[in-house]
């Protein structure tokens, strides 16, 4: 397994419910986030590469465990790890993290998706080396 990218989040009251309680779904953000940030110290620029290789991304696939919960305004640390990669489709490891505490565990599966077809293609190269 690659060694793990991380990317600081700050928890707004956007991302929380009327109890400050960060709401499932802004987890999903979080991790997205990491993901392209994970992507883009590849030299990976989604912009360019849906530009002149036709190739973008989807979640297909998310195993989610919501262990303990992150509150307004606690700085969170969201790991991305590609675990597994093959011909179209890659498998990372995601955590959310308040210090040393595990709040969230995911497995994330992301396909390549040709541009214009929206049928599965190939992964970059930069995705796997």
């Amino acid at each position: 397994m690659a060694e793990a990218w991380s990317l600081a989040v700050r928890v707004y009251w956007e991302d929380t419910d009327a109890g400050g309680i960060v709401y499932h779904a802004a987890y999903l953000q979080f991790m997205e986030r990491a993901r392209t940030e994970w992507l883009r110290a590849r030299g990976v620029d989604q912009v360019e590469l849906r530009a002149s290789a036709r190739v973008q991304f989807a979640v297909v696939d998310m195993q989610i465990d919501w262990l303990r919960p992150a509150r307004f305004d606690d700085l969170l640390t969201v790991t991305a790890t590609l675990a597994k990669s093959g011909g179209a489709s890659g498998t990372f490891r995601q955590e959310v993290r308040r210090l040393n505490e595990v709040l969230v565990q995911a497995t994330v599966r992301v396909a390549a998706l040709d541009a214009d077809t929206l049928k599965p293609c190939r992964l970059p190269a930069a995705f796997v080396e």
